[in-house]
């Protein structure tokens, strides 16, 4: 005899659930004329267990095959029907940065609070240039900074994230763990809750990363965690000016390139403790074109 499955909280015998709840079905038929909301998937999450279980098991899954399917098909691409850490974790990645705390992850003298990106992209192509030359047959994906400018001694910061693609099986992995780079102390992945490697401390940053995120050259760094998620700040360059510009806008351009070669070299002397690296100037700018990315829009 085949039981019909009950649906019933398990939050606790207190719960005003008890009596039970719609279908699963019902529920997936709710949220696709919803297009997925993901405040509304993270307002039910709060009601109980079982509702938090169901979002974590098909709401933020069809949220993440709706909002960037091809992406999402390269990822289980590798067999798997499950993505490295759980499909909540992902789906805050994809429309979530999570800012940065004074004298937190990365170290750094201003507070930027997380927010929601209501549109952004990932590039697999930007992907490629954060990763070494000996482990490019590593799939990452990245999205494009998220600026937040004027930031005092940070100078203009851009925050960034990411996710790889099978990072148990992945070569970054295994040359972290043959160059035996420790955990963060203290600091976890705000998106799954796991354990961190620094890629600056496992020395692993290639220079394309400068020029492929307009960024000062040793002003960016990067972690990732058990799950293959990535998070990194760097210090974005000014773009040069056109040739026209008039004398005003060339003594103001003048007075901000001033400006920001004291910025990077405040930063050079706090985050070069761990390294030693060297202060050159801004690294040569060129904007490149992303032949394999992915819009999300929420």
């Amino acid at each position: 005899m085949i039981l019909p499955k009950q649906y019933r909280c398990t939050h606790s015998p207190s719960c005003q659930c008890t009596s039970g709840h719609l279908s699963e079905d019902v529920l997936l038929l709710v949220f696709q004329h919803l297009n997925w909301n993901p405040k509304l998937v993270a307002t039910l999450s709060c009601v109980c267990k079982w509702f938090d279980d169901f979002a974590k098991r098909v709401l933020w899954k069809e949220f993440c095959k709706t909002r960037a399917p091809k992406m999402m098909l390269d990822l289980q691409s590798s067999g798997s029907h499950c993505i490295d850490g759980n499909w909540r974790a992902l789906g805050k990645l994809l429309i979530y940065c999570s800012g940065c705390t004074q004298g937190g992850l990365f170290n750094s003298t201003v507070q930027i609070p997380g927010h929601f990106v209501y549109r952004t992209r990932f590039s697999r192509t930007l992907g490629r240039s954060l990763l070494p030359p000996q482990c490019r047959t590593d799939v990452l994906y990245v999205c494009d900074p998220c600026e937040h400018l004027d930031q005092g001694e940070e100078g203009d910061v851009g925050l960034f994230r990411g996710i790889f693609k099978s990072f148990p099986t992945s070569k970054v992995r295994k040359v972290i763990i043959n160059k035996a780079v420790p955990f963060h102390p203290s600091e976890v992945c705000p998106y799954c809750k796991a354990k961190l490697w620094s890629m600056l401390q496992a020395k692993i940053i290639p220079q394309s990363a400068c020029i492929r995120l307009e960024a000062y050259e040793d002003c960016i760094e990067y972690f990732v965690c058990l799950n293959g998620h990535l998070l990194g700040i760097c210090t974005l360059a000014p773009l040069s000016d056109s040739e026209d510009a008039n004398p005003i806008e060339d003594n103001n351009h003048t007075e901000k390139k001033q400006e920001n070669c004291c910025v990077k070299e405040n930063i050079l002397k706090r985050r070069n403790s761990l390294l030693g690296g060297s202060e050159n100037g801004p690294s040569p700018q060129k904007r490149l074109t992303n032949s394999n990315q992915c819009n999300i829009d929420v």
